[in-house]
């Protein structure tokens, strides 16, 4: 069975049936919510929406501190091959992959393409999600993004949906909400809110506006969920 921990705000890791380790978007240095240091994180992959700090801040280091190989789109991983990444999985937007853990599939989202640490802008990119089929039921890690019309594709793949719902930067909860149901999953894992006061938002209202659409699991910073 896998098992879903999070570490706060938007990062996340997954232990697959086989036992690979996978962080997705990393970020505990300067997480005010992070449950613990990046040098306690173990990880076989890292996978990275976007460049954004607070999903890619500790990528890199992490990527060399374990050795993990760094999975996300084309042009962030080229840039971390710049700074010493040495291995990397380049994927893109509709691209999917036979990973040793499972298929992984690169999905929209729509959200900045900055990337953290590069300040000639050279590497900037689109953002995007991941669709995780480690097994039969699909987990999918929309990443920052507002509400998408591409979302009701994901329907009848989707057994767990890990959805932000913070609002200012990404969809808030009315949002997600409609997310639920063009994804139609069975479990909800909000993120994305409550770091900062911009994105102060209350997840048992939320569960509330979900009702009987979906189970609506929400973790604090160090909770564990088996998958």
């Amino acid at each position: 069975m896998a098992t879903l921990h999070f570490h706060g705000h938007a990062t996340f890791s997954l232990v697959t049936d086989d036992g690979t380790r996978l962080v997705i978007d990393p970020w505990f240095t300067g997480n005010p919510v992070a449950d613990r240091a990046r040098e306690d994180v173990e990880a076989d992959y890292i996978l990275c929406t976007h460049g954004h700090a607070d999903h890619f801040g500790d990528a890199i280091p992490l990527a060399k501190q374990t050795g993990a190989t760094l999975v996300s789109s084309y042009e962030i991983v080229a840039f971390a091959q710049t700074k010493g990444v040495e291995n990397a999985h380049p994927m893109h937007i509709g691209g999917g992959y036979h990973f040793p853990f499972g298929y992984l599939k690169m999905t929209p989202a729509l959200h900045g393409g900055s990337v953290e640490g590069d300040t000639e802008g050279t590497y900037t990119t689109v953002p995007g999600g991941f669709v995780l089929h480690p097994g039969e039921n699909g987990i999918y890690f929309a990443g920052d993004t507002a509400l998408l019309m591409d979302m009701q594709l994901l329907r009848g793949q989707v057994r767990v949906a890990v959805l932000p719902i913070g609002d200012n930067f990404t969809m808030g909860p009315d949002d997600a909400v409609r997310a639920v149901d063009f994804i139609q999953p069975d479990v909800v894992v909000p993120f994305h809110y409550n770091t900062f006061d911009l994105i102060k938002q209350d997840p048992e209202q939320f569960r509330t506006k979900v009702g009987d659409r979906a189970r609506v699991e929400v973790l604090a910073s160090g909770d564990t969920l088996e998958l």
